[in-house]
């Protein structure tokens, strides 16, 4: 699988005021590699009507989409995955349903966590929180975060691309480049900014600078 740079999670209600498509249109203009539909605080409904039209404007711009959570909400608006945390169904189960050409990623913040996802067939996995943030209520880890540090461990230990995910801005986004991440992954960094399409090419180039 390719790795991918920037990683978009969405989120309307940190999103400034603007609706989820409007920002998911903003950060394809500024050249993000995968959305993915959150929007925890909706009915499944509501991700369902929302994720099909997202469906529409990624695979027109040849980006790939994925669904939190929702292995049958990612079937239900053909979704090219869906990421999984620990309380989500087995990746096994999720694989079976969807296909071996299913994009699926998993959650994980330690390294024995991480060698068991690869072992279960993920395509990639999400590491973190790599910082403190209040947009991942979900995450259950310390105050400050897993850091740079765990974050290469766990990249040594697998052969699957790694991509961080906690707290990550253009600022630090270097940094667990360097610790041996291939993308990061960011909700109010790209939700919350107030030029969204300006802040994913930012991140996109703090990426790309790290790698070189």
């Amino acid at each position: 699988m390719t790795a991918w740079d920037v990683y978009l999670v969405t989120q309307e209600s940190l999103s400034a005021g603007r609706s989820t498509r409007e920002v998911v249109e903003s950060a394809i203009a500024g050249g993000v590699d995968v959305v993915q539909l959150r929007e925890k605080d909706r009915s499944a409904r509501e991700r369902y009507h929302l994720g099909r039209k997202l469906r529409e404007v990624t695979r027109e711009a040849g980006v790939t989409f994925v669904v939190n959570d929702r292995v049958d909400l990612a079937r239900a608006v053909d979704a090219d995955g869906v990421h999984l945390g620990d309380e989500d169904l087995p990746l096994s189960v999720a694989r079976e349903i969807l296909g071996e050409d299913a994009i699926l990623g998993r959650s994980v913040s330690f390294v024995d966590d991480a060698v068991a996802a690869e072992r279960a067939s993920a395509d990639y996995l999400g590491v973190g929180a790599v910082h403190s943030t209040g947009s991942k209520d979900d995450i259950d880890d310390d105050e400050h975060g897993i850091g740079p540090g765990r974050v290469s461990d766990i990249a040594d230990a697998v052969d699957i691309p790694v991509v961080g995910i906690g707290g990550i801005t253009a600022e630090n986004a270097g940094a667990v480049l360097r610790a041996g991440a291939d993308g990061v992954a960011v909700i109010t960094a790209i939700t919350g900014a107030d030029d969204p399409e300006a802040a994913t090419r930012d991140l996109g180039e703090a990426v790309e600078r790290a790698r070189r």
